[in-house]
């Protein structure tokens, strides 16, 4: 995922009702990037970082973003000339987030994230890598999208008889809570969050017929995983057992006990293992209750 890629993908999600409301009436689908400056330089910034910058163009502001000393401005076309960057201020993103640029703000983020999603997942779907080792999943979303991306659950492959015959998270095919998902909604229950608004994804994509091959069956999907999370972009991840840990974690460790409850910075992620919720492991609960309550004094 790079800007212009980014780029390519807002363009398609522009609209009306996201333009910045007091020049809203001129907004057209012959120039999407009016009115949209302040939302999309705070959605560069995430997926980036650098500068926000602010210039006054025309007599009015104008948002863009500066990234190692390069003006990155995805909305420039909105005007018919140059744009003389040298006059500008840098703009703390929180003063920009007043109640009605945040609510655009929000509205294309999600947009944004269901499109890149999208692609990812047709991936998924044309992929023959693992074909005699699984059973592929639907065509529908291969990730969860929950109520905010600051928590996201990775967990190992998708259960025979959950969300890929369900087509609902952590339930069977009588929409029946699954054990596992009844061990991990008391755990989160200790952070005051609920699992059924939490995003979630797999770190193998499809059901392995075997358990014997989620090893290979992670190392394939690995690169999709790293693009979902990678659009997601968590404050924190928490890998449910084994496999996706090490999917996630840039060092071999020996035994998974010797991980599990740390929190790890990789590539800019904050990653905590925990046990897999499955009740079938004894410590799929009450080893997994210490993490929890650090993660709630945190």
């Amino acid at each position: 995922m790079n800007i212009e890629s980014i780029q390519k993908v807002l363009l398609e999600c522009y609209s009306k009702d996201l333009c910045y409301p007091k020049v809203q009436d001129d907004w057209n689908e012959n120039n999407k990037c009016f009115g949209m400056c302040a939302i999309t330089s705070l959605i560069i910034n995430d997926y980036f970082g650098g500068d926000i910058c602010k210039i006054h163009v025309d007599n009015i502001s104008h948002y863009f973003n500066l990234i190692e000393n390069k003006v990155i401005d995805l909305t420039s076309s909105q005007f018919n000339h140059k744009i003389d960057y040298k006059d500008y201020q840098i703009i703390d993103r929180e003063k920009i987030l007043t109640d009605d640029t945040k609510n655009r703000y929000n509205i294309l983020k999600t947009k944004l994230i269901k499109k890149l999603l999208k692609q990812v997942d047709e991936k998924v779907y044309s992929c023959k890598s693992c074909d005699k080792l699984v059973d592929k999943f639907p065509k529908d979303a291969t990730v969860f999208i929950g109520r905010d991306n600051d928590i996201v659950l990775v967990g190992e492959a998708p259960a025979n008889n959950g969300w890929r015959k369900s087509h609902k998270l952590w339930c069977d095919i009588n929409g029946k809570v699954l054990p596992s998902g009844v061990v991990l909604q008391k755990l989160f229950d200790i952070i005051d969050r609920n699992i059924f608004e939490t995003t979630f994804l797999e770190s193998v994509k499809c059901y392995p017929l075997e358990r014997k091959n989620l090893k290979i069956c992670s190392s394939k999907c690995k690169n999709i995983m790293l693009e979902q999370l990678r659009i997601l972009n968590p404050k924190l991840i928490i890998t449910l057992g084994e496999f996706p840990t090490r999917n996630l974690l840039n060092f071999k460790f020996n035994k998974f006990a010797d991980v599990v409850g740390n929190i790890y910075e990789v590539n800019g992620y904050k990653i905590l293992p925990i046990y897999h919720p499955s009740p079938i492991s004894p410590k799929s609960y009450k080893d997994n209750v210490p993490i929890f309550e650090n993660l709630r004094d945190m």
